[in-house]
């Protein structure tokens, strides 16, 4: 056990020494954005800070309305407001950023500030994959087993969930940020894209990187797709029971609970899988880029309103 730890600390700090290394010989990033300098661009600009605003207040008075009245300390609103709190923080990662190299024409990002990007980009999505399968799992039960509600879905078991969302993609994203700035990097520092995502970073290291995107594609399989294939499972489930049900008003109330829950995990999950799974000969940075803004703009939006 002593060896273990003992050879899992000399690797920790022999990274940490090489990634200092890059830090010292590795020049600024510059970010070549979502927009040009034109009058549509400059359209499509201000609608994309006006989303952003909207987001930001409508995930704000979400959460702090769930935390404010008693009557919605339930795990069926804990979760929700769990959500709407990565939302704001992903909105803050992202766009400010963004917004700030667009009007000052600045666009230049240190290799720190792109591992930090990474690491909270990682954090916050994958938390919100599994917190999503979380929400799923709460409908399924609260509409197929709603006596056995308390039972099924605890305060022990909603907590835990929600601790091992924030803690297992907290690891995930700092194991992400620290092997993508591990990487030695060529002359050419431009990227193509509004923010350091992975993917678009890795392209342009001078070193193989085929292991890593193994590593990558395992985790997206762990993070997408299994949280997706527990979504799917229960959604089917939450269709079959409303089927069989008799009464009208009992349909119509069990599709409005989950269908705008289904359409913004469709096009979260839908926009992250073509990122992440994608064969690396079909990417294009300026598809990528524009996809990527579905899941760290857009759905932070629409995220609110699939909750009520």
């Amino acid at each position: 056990m002593m060896k273990a730890l003992s050879s899992v600390s000399s690797f920790a700090v022999s990274l940490l020494f090489e990634i200092m290394n890059i830090w010292n010989t590795t020049s600024d990033f510059i970010l070549l954005g979502l927009f040009n300098h034109t009058g549509a661009h400059l359209f499509l600009f201000v609608m994309v800070l006006t989303i952003t605003f909207t987001s930001v207040v409508g995930n704000a008075l979400m959460f702090f309305l769930i935390h404010h009245d008693a009557r919605l300390h339930t795990p069926m609103y804990f979760l929700p407001s769990q959500l709407s709190l990565m939302d704001m923080m992903l909105v803050s990662t992202i766009v400010p950023k963004m917004a700030a190299d667009y009007l000052t024409g600045q666009k230049s990002i240190s290799l720190a500030g792109c591992g930090l990007q990474i690491f909270f980009f990682m954090s916050l999505g994958g938390g919100e994959c599994f917190l999503l399968a979380a929400m799923s799992y709460d409908r399924y039960v609260a509409v197929c087993h709603p006596l056995r509600y308390p039972v099924l879905m605890s305060w022990q078991l909603c907590l835990r969930m929600t601790m091992g969302s924030w803690f297992l993609e907290a690891a995930d994203g700092l194991m992400q940020a620290a092997a993508t700035m591990s990487f030695p990097f060529c002359n050419a520092h431009e990227i193509n894209h509004f923010f350091c995502e992975a993917p678009t970073l890795v392209r342009l290291a001078c070193a193989d990187t085929v292991v890593f995107e193994y590593v990558m594609y395992i985790c997206c399989v762990l993070m997408l797709l299994v949280p997706f294939s527990l979504i799917l499972i229960s959604y089917s489930l939450i269709l079959a029971a409303v089927l069989q049900m008799c009464s009208r008003e009992a349909h119509k109330k069990a599709f409005a609970t989950c269908s705008s829950h289904v359409c913004v995990v469709g096009l979260f999950y839908g926009a992250a899988i073509f990122i992440y799974m994608r064969p690396k000969s079909y990417r294009l940075a300026n598809h990528d880029k524009v996809v990527s803004a579905f899941y760290t703009i857009f759905t932070p939006l629409l995220n609110p309103s699939s909750i009520v």
